[in-house]
């Protein structure tokens, strides 16, 4: 961390919803930084969410709240580029969570467009802890979806809303969320 000016990072996503492997980069950066910024996306490109913006929002919040060393993390929503998100915040670096090759397939396309639109804005990848290598929201919410335990996946608040979500589900039977 700097002694003089702050040095602040944004870790934008869409967190639909956050898992504990996104918590685990978040307040790892936040070690490293003097100030990181949760960017929750508003409208994800291509992607309907499951959770409305305030849920997501309300989930990370949360989440670090009940936990520790993430008293330098603030959250913000976004909906432009993600560049002039971090711009909006002073940040110089974006930090992204890598798991699996696929991840930095895309990372690796995006860090180039984002590097053309704003080169004085650098992107700092931070590998998956072991123990989440496998952890995708989309597989959190497909086990939810089944009346699967994901309990050890997301943290407590959203571990709850799944359950309100599918109170009927059982393994083998999927069922819809309940509008």
């Amino acid at each position: 961390m700097s002694a003089g000016n702050p040095v602040t990072a944004i870790c934008p996503g869409a967190y639909d919803p956050v898992t504990n492997g996104h918590l685990d980069v978040i307040r790892r950066t936040a070690e490293i930084f003097d100030r990181v910024v949760v960017g929750v996306v508003r409208d994800p490109q291509h992607k309907e969410t499951m959770f409305t913006v305030e849920e997501r929002v309300e989930f990370i919040r949360t989440a670090l709240a009940d936990g520790d060393g993430a008293d330098n993390v603030e959250v913000d929503v976004f909906a432009e580029l993600v560049v002039e998100f971090a711009r909006r915040w002073g940040a110089k670096t974006m930090v992204k969570g890598l798991r699996v090759t696929s991840d930095f397939e895309w990372e690796f396309q995006m860090n180039h467009l984002n590097r053309l639109l704003a080169p004085d804005i650098e992107t700092m990848y931070v590998m998956a802890s072991p123990q989440y290598s496998f952890v995708s929201s989309s597989g959190v919410k497909e086990i939810a979806s089944f009346g699967g335990d994901v309990d050890q996946l997301v943290p407590p608040a959203v571990a709850r809303r799944f359950r309100e979500l599918y109170p009927e589900a059982r393994p083998g039977a999927p069922v819809s969320p309940r509008e």
